[in-house]
């Protein structure tokens, strides 16, 4: 069966789309394994730079600080944000609109406006840049997203639900355990994982917040590139890719789990 013209076109368009993005990081992984420091030139194939890199101990201690920061930031804005989407859905009020407007506005914000008026804030307060700030700062802008996405999965909830188990004696603490957080349970964990991806991603909001002794290691890539960039940062870019794989896979489980 031979196929249209349009349909040829759009196979040869999509084609491009996904060598454009992919071809980029097929070349970082290979190079990764290049034997030669520099990455213009193909010299062998090696892992000594995996080796290298597990022995770094700046780079260590600055994964060990992302992490830490990560899933502490996904704990806090995970529960914060979950329980403000709840609220925000389950009872009207006031100015409710206008509140929603606000909470809502880091997501459309530019990093750099963030990161700048978080540092004039801890300034004012005279508080000391360090891990801290850095969890407060990354806390405070993951919360709107996570309310997102809650948000969403409680579109289609049935309200009558939770009713029929208050009429049954079941306490409102209670109903919210058994009753509502099962069902919009995909949501949070979604949120979870876009949380746990923005925190460990941040780059410009970290730049501004995080004091000495809590540089992350986006910060820490950062800082490394403006030296030129080595085998080393590729195989390390290479893992981070690795472990974000297995991240989405991980969600794809989940939902099909769900269906």
């Amino acid at each position: 069966m031979r196929l249209s013209f349009g349909r040829k076109f759009g196979v040869f368009y999509a084609s491009l789309v996904y060598l454009f993005l992919y071809l980029p990081i097929s070349i970082l992984i290979l190079y990764s394994f290049n034997r030669s420091k520099l990455n213009a030139v193909w010299t062998g194939f090696t892992t000594d730079w995996y080796v290298r890199l597990f022995h770094n101990d700046s780079i260590l201690e600055a994964a060990k600080t992302s992490l830490t920061v990560a899933v502490i930031t996904t704990i806090g804005a995970t529960m914060i944000g979950t329980l403000a989407a709840v609220g925000m859905y389950r009872y009207h009020f006031r100015g409710k609109i206008a509140l929603e407007g606000l909470v809502f506005l880091p997501i459309v914000i530019p990093e750099i406006v963030m990161g700048i008026s978080m540092l004039a804030l801890f300034s004012q307060l005279k508080v000391s840049l360090g891990i801290m700030t850095l969890l407060a700062a990354h806390i405070t802008f993951s919360v709107p997203f996570v309310m997102v996405v809650v948000r969403a999965r409680l579109a289609g909830f049935d309200k009558n639900i939770e009713e029929a188990a208050m009429d049954l004696g079941a306490k409102p603490w209670t109903t919210f355990l058994k009753v509502t957080l099962p069902v919009i349970a995909p949501g949070v964990i979604a949120g979870a994982l876009l949380t746990f991806t923005l925190s460990i991603d941040d780059v410009v909001i970290s730049f501004f917040v995080a004091g000495p002794g809590s540089t992350t290691l986006p910060l820490k890539i950062y800082s490394m590139v403006k030296f030129g960039v080595t085998p080393e940062i590729n195989a390390l870019s290479t893992l981070m890719l690795l472990a974000t794989l297995l991240i989405v896979l991980f969600a794809e489980r989940l939902q099909q789990k769900e269906k």
